[in-house]
């Protein structure tokens, strides 16, 4: 049994960030608007909704284990494409000086690191299953390895 409580508590850390993002996409897609425009990809605002109502299913899903396995590989892939798409280069914002650059080309890279650790934790989650604290055991799919 403490083996579950302990995959349910890392299901519930692991879904948090992607519920919390994922709202604040949906109640203003602006700022992920702007990053999806920078890095040169088509119909941001509709990809910054999209990606919001992504995250915001997807955390969902994982934080009451229903079909956990999909959502952790698809949750992977997710964190992997925005890691290198949107956090793999430096930040150099025009009239900013050097060094403030600097520090956000550091957070840049330390939120790159973050998405391929979080990427690696559901690829975890997704092979080892929810547990038995899940909705997916309550429907009598299979929930460990």
């Amino acid at each position: 049994m403490p083996q579950n409580v302990i995959v349910l508590v890392g299901r519930v850390l692991l879904s948090i960030i992607f519920i919390v993002s994922g709202v604040g996409k949906l109640s203003d897609p602006a700022g992920t608007a702007g990053m999806i425009t920078n890095a040169g990809w088509p119909a941001a605002t509709a990809l910054a909704y999209l990606a919001g109502l992504f995250e915001l299913v997807a955390g969902l899903a994982v934080l009451v284990g229903f079909q956990t396995r999909i959502a952790s590989y698809l949750l992977a892939a997710f964190c992997l494409v925005t890691a290198f798409v949107f956090h793999s280069g430096p930040i150099n914002i025009p009239d900013f000086p050097e060094a403030a650059n600097g520090l956000l080309s550091v957070f840049n890279q330390i939120m790159m690191m973050k998405n391929i650790t979080i990427a690696g934790a559901f690829l975890v989650l997704g092979s080892f299953g929810p547990g038995a604290l899940s909705l997916d055991a309550r429907l009598g799919r299979p929930v460990a390895a």
